[in-house]
């Protein structure tokens, strides 16, 4: 009972850590927009984190974890009921944590794969057409596609590996995020004559508060994804997730300075999530010189990714398909190259990236293309120059300090 309430407490710590970054995301992404959007993107947050749980009780967490099932889609009912014996809580249910601790922290990750959507198609989406998406992505696609490897699916009988998300929830959001950009168009004045042109975010050091709450949080992302106290897996954990930020922060900036003769600072913080990102998939298997190396690997890759998606004519403001998509089938892949678990296969993971490429573009694109052939998923251009936060809520989130920008 001692060792199952340490484990439960730190289990409960760990979704408290999630939890907080929402708040980082939020921050992210105000930051790195501009100020007349601000009120848009913080409502699309606090929508995603209260509706997401919500749908993850009455349908997600056993669409999710079914129990038996085919190995693609199961259910196991509307609503939560947790396991009895003798009337009262199963406290045998997990050696490490309580059915309550099990869905509150699955929850949290379950909110995460839409906020990065947020992010990439923040300043020109119409909000009520996001919030139908987020209901059906975070409602049923994610789950159903979660269940295939954290549910005990085919994926996972085949041995594919993915600790905490790299793919199951970075890469899930980020496949969605490519899809709603390219359907969505790019913000006017992104590109002329066919060359990205630079739309600051208004407020960098909000944009850096929530990098900073990022990796904090993902002290919980990773370390709770132990499942368990385990003294040598947490602190080993930390240390990789820890040492692969540093990493793609460091590389990053290094070779965007090379790239464009400038110390770029978002470039640096997309680095710091892009190694947070890539060691997500493999951080309990892995050594400390195999962190650094993934990290760096990943924080190089961002600073290409980002002009690779500016060449296609893709407007991500705020980098999500990069961080999150690319990072997210890199840290999945480098399972495969440097675990020291010798079970696990490059091409098995490349198998399940494949998988889950296949659902998330076929769902997000149905979803969002129904929605932008019936009731429109863009602003007008009007709405779009005067910003969201007046025609979508009415409302400024600086009221005292408005700046006149289009």
């Amino acid at each position: 009972m001692e060792l199952l309430t340490t484990n439960n407490v730190w289990m409960m710590i760990c979704t408290a850590l999630v939890f907080f970054m929402h708040l980082g995301f939020a921050f992210l992404e105000i930051g790195l927009t501009r100020q007349k959007n601000t009120i848009n993107i913080l409502f699309k947050n606090i929508f995603i984190i209260t509706v997401g749980l919500l749908l993850y009780c009455l349908v997600g967490f056993n669409l999710m974890y079914p129990g038996d099932f085919n190995g693609f889609i199961g259910f196991a009912g509307i609503g939560l009921e947790s396991p009895l014996v003798d009337g009262a809580l199963d406290l045998a249910y997990n050696e490490g944590y309580t059915y309550w601790t099990d869905f509150l922290f699955q929850g949290m990750f379950a909110a995460t794969a839409a906020t990065i959507v947020s992010g990439a198609v923040a300043e020109r989406m119409k909000i009520v057409p996001f919030m139908i998406f987020t209901i059906v992505y975070v409602g049923f696609v994610y789950p159903i596609a979660g269940s295939w490897k954290w549910g005990g699916g085919f994926l996972d009988e085949m041995g594919f590996y993915d600790f905490a998300g790299s793919t199951l929830v970075h890469s899930v959001g980020g496949w969605a995020a490519l899809v709603a950009v390219w359907l969505l168009g790019s913000r006017i004045g992104k590109f002329k004559d066919g060359k990205p042109q630079a739309l600051p975010g208004h407020n960098i050091p909000l944009a850096t508060a929530g990098v900073l709450i990022l990796w904090l949080g993902w002290f919980g992302f990773n370390g709770g994804s132990v499942l368990s106290a385990d003294p040598e897996l947490t602190s080993l954990t930390l240390v990789t997730t820890c040492l692969a930020a540093a990493a793609g922060g460091v590389v990053a900036m290094l070779v965007s300075t090379v790239m464009y003769k400038n110390l770029d600072l978002t470039m640096f913080l997309n680095g710091i999530l892009g190694g947070l990102v890539g060691i997500t998939a493999g951080a309990d298997v892995m050594t400390p010189t195999s962190a650094i190396i993934i990290g760096a690997i990943a924080g190089a890759l961002i600073v290409f990714a980002v002009a690779f998606i500016d060449s296609l004519k893709l407007d991500d403001p705020v980098g999500a398909i990069a961080v999150h998509l690319i990072c997210g089938i890199w840290g999945t892949l480098a399972v495969g190259i440097f675990s020291t678990n010798p079970e696990h296969s490059f091409v098995t993971q490349l198998i399940g990236v494949l998988c889950y490429a296949g659902i998330c573009l076929v769902s997000s694109f149905i979803i969002i293309f129904v929605l932008k052939s019936t009731v429109g998923i863009r602003v007008s251009e009007r709405e779009e120059l005067e910003g969201l936060d007046a025609h979508e809520h009415g409302m400024d989130a600086y009221p005292d300090f408005r700046l006149n920008e289009h």
